[in-house]
C-alpha cells in the first residue's frame, strides 16, 4: 500500500471522528461531566413564572425589603420593621448550584423580625436564596445569589 495525500487525507478524517466519538462517549458515561436540570420540573416551574414576577414586584413596592447578613450563628434574614411579624408566613428555599445534596426549605415561623438559619447547615460558597413569603393575603419574592 502507498502512502500518498489521499491515504493521509482518509486517515487525518478517521483520526477526527476517532477523537469526537471518544470524547462524546466519554462526556456521556463519566459522572464526573453529570449536568443535572435546576429543576426537575422546569416546564411547570416556567407556567408559574408570572406569579414570580408579580411577587417580586410586589416587593419592590415596600417602603423597605428583606435583608440578610451573616453572622457567627449563622444567617440572618431580618424582615421589613414596619411589618408584623407575627403575620408573615411562607418559605425559605436555599439552593446550592454545585452540589444538589446541599439544597434545602425551610418554612418562616417568626418569633422576633428575623430568620436564623443555623451555621451548621450552610457551607462555604455560592448559594442562591429565594423567599417566597406572604403578608395579609399578598405574596412577595425575594432571590438573590449569596455567597456564605
Amino acid at each position: 500500500m502507498k502512502f500518498n495525500w489521499g491515504t493521509g487525507i482518509v486517515f487525518a478524517f478517521i483520526g477526527f471522528i476517532s477523537f469526537i466519538l471518544y470524547f462524546i462517549i466519554t462526556m456521556m458515561t463519566d459522572e464526573r461531566f453529570e449536568h443535572e436540570l435546576v429543576s426537575e420540573d422546569y416546564y411547570a416551574d416556567e407556567l408559574k413564572y408570572q406569579d414570580d414576577i408579580d411577587k417580586l414586584n410586589h416587593a419592590k413596592s415596600l417602603s423597605e425589603n428583606i435583608a440578610y447578613h451573616r453572622s457567627s450563628a449563622g444567617l440572618t434574614i431580618n424582615f421589613p420593621e414596619n411589618l408584623d411579624y407575627k403575620s408573615i408566613t411562607g418559605k425559605v428555599f436555599l439552593y446550592r448550584p454545585s452540589n444538589k445534596q446541599l439544597d434545602f426549605e425551610t418554612a418562616i415561623s417568626l418569633s422576633n423580625s428575623y430568620l436564623l438559619i443555623p451555621d451548621n447547615r450552610l457551607v462555604d460558597g455560592r448559594w442562591n436564596i429565594k423567599i417566597d413569603w406572604q403578608y395579609k393575603g399578598k405574596s412577595y419574592l425575594f432571590k438573590e445569589s449569596i455567597t456564605y
